[in-house]
């Protein structure tokens, strides 16, 4: 009896815990998301500081960011803004890089840094009991770097043999060669390659970090187990001393000029057995008021497995084991949208032709309000868990809305924006974002086998060795 009655009380609980699991998505899809409390304040110094309470872990998580990026590398020098960022814990005025580590791992944190195109991202985390001594150990690591010549020396050498390595994987540099050729000229189409890293002295180090790493141009977003009072107090106390030692580089970034016209881009890999390509050409901002919109279209388009595309290339063909499409919708102007895929050498052709004639379709027929429906749902379903359930999440979201000049809508009005979408929305979307007849390819594969194929997509071709300078 008693096991029987054990036996209904655990039935009990997988119904309730299952009734829960199952209504939350529920109610974020019908009530939407909205951004906890925080608070935004701005140090004597300049730097923005955001602050937003999560008390369900003893975690807090950091985001120290700075407004410029890879855009900001001096021409020739591309990978500057990268490097500096991944030198920052190989030593300070009073730690080596040992030293560094081992604090780092006493408190069970970690730290670490890169940059993106527009901005370079710092990001720790430490247990709620160590923030003390986690801000200022960000703050030495920040403020104080000494970056070691032998630690350049070493990182310049991996880094080299990295982008060397890269170019034994088609796909490891198909985005590479194409943001190049799309982009031109433009800061966009700039790449880090091995002429730029090694022409990177210890002094252009020791000059971006004096350049971009000032208060002013610093927005640093904490998320965690704390109270905002202390955590204010504490930021101050660790950061507030800091002064500027110039202002960061103007970076021009102009609209870029879509593609006219079809162009294509043939890297040739002689040990190639498959073919990976992606055709496309500029696309949105972050900015752009269409961009939810763009994305209800895109998810129908390209944007899950079964979008249009992955089912007309991998589904039904089996052409390929993935394809998808999207836009870079990350920066201050217009980034990419591409379709991308790969497939054997023996099905180039029939795979570009059905990725050409998926895009046709979708201009053809648009999306009816059921099909729209699916997207809304599916959209719903995965925004909550790919945005909110981390401290880290968090924080990356509120620098986004920072960084970008975003109000708190572009998160608290977005279920109302998906829902909104109607199929007129969607049809002007499509003949606005999605590019028909002005199309840049960029194919790396076997260029023996494929050019004929290339041929017949475009007569305006350039070929290029994967195993040659730049991008």
């Amino acid at each position: 009896m008693k096991n029987i009655i054990k036996n209904l009380a655990t039935a009990l609980c997988i119904a309730v815990i299952s009734q829960i699991i199952i209504s939350v998505p529920s109610m974020a899809q019908t009530q939407g998301v909205k951004l906890p409390p925080y608070k935004k304040a701005i140090l004597k110094n300049g730097m923005t500081v955001v602050m937003m309470e999560q008390h369900k872990v003893p975690l807090i998580d950091i985001q120290l960011t700075f407004r410029t990026g890879s855009t900001s590398d001096p021409v020739g020098k591309e990978g500057v803004a990268a490097m500096t960022a991944n030198l920052l814990r190989k030593g300070t005025k009073n730690k080596n890089s040992l030293q560094i580590s081992e604090a780092l791992d006493f408190m069970g944190a970690r730290f670490g840094g890169g940059a993106g195109q527009e901005s370079i991202v710092n990001i720790a985390q430490f247990m709620s009991k160590d923030i003390s001594k986690g801000l200022e150990l960000c703050a030495e690591l920040i403020m104080q770097p000494t970056f070691p010549e032998d630690e350049f020396t070493k990182l310049q050498a991996q880094t080299l043999d990295s982008i060397k390595a890269s170019r034994d994987s088609a796909q490891g540099v198909l985005g590479r060669y194409y943001s190049a050729f799309l982009f031109g000229s433009h800061p966009y189409g700039r790449n880090t390659d091995e002429k730029s890293i090694a022409s990177i002295t210890h002094s252009d180090i020791i000059e971006c970090h004096a350049s971009n790493y000032v208060p002013s141009n610093a927005i640093l977003v904490v998320v965690g187990d704390f109270k905002t009072a202390d955590m204010e107090k504490m930021i101050n106390a660790s950061f507030g001393s800091w002064k500027s030692s110039g202002k960061p580089p103007a970076v021009n970034l102009p609209q870029p000029t879509p593609v006219k016209g079809n162009k294509l881009l043939l890297v040739d890999k002689p040990d190639a057995t498959q073919t990976y390509f992606i055709i496309g050409n500029t696309g949105v901002a972050r900015n752009n008021p269409d961009r939810v919109a763009i994305q209800v279209v895109n998810t129908l388009f390209g944007g899950r497995f079964t979008s249009m595309i992955n089912t007309a290339l991998r589904i039904k063909s089996g052409l390929t084991y993935g394809a998808n499409a999207g836009f870079g919708m990350n920066g201050k102007v217009a980034g990419t949208f591409s379709i991308s895929s790969y497939t054997a050498n023996a099905t180039t052709e029939k795979a570009l032709e059905l990725a050409i004639e998926t895009l046709k379709e979708l201009h053809d027929k648009g999306f009816t309000a059921e099909e729209l429906e699916s997207a809304k749902i599916y959209i719903k379903g995965t925004y909550p868990t790919s945005n909110f359930e981390t401290n880290g999440q968090l924080a990356g979201r509120l620098t986004d809305l920072v960084l970008h000049n975003l109000s708190d809508s572009d998160v608290n009005d977005y279920f109302k924006k998906v829902d909104a979408v109607t199929p007129a929305d969607a049809r002007r979307i499509i003949n606005t974002y999605y590019p028909l007849n002005d199309l840049c390819f960029v194919l790396v594969g076997k260029a023996e086998e494929i050019r004929p194929v290339a041929e017949k997509f475009s007569s305006n071709i350039t070929v290029k060795s994967i195993s040659g300078p730049g991008f």
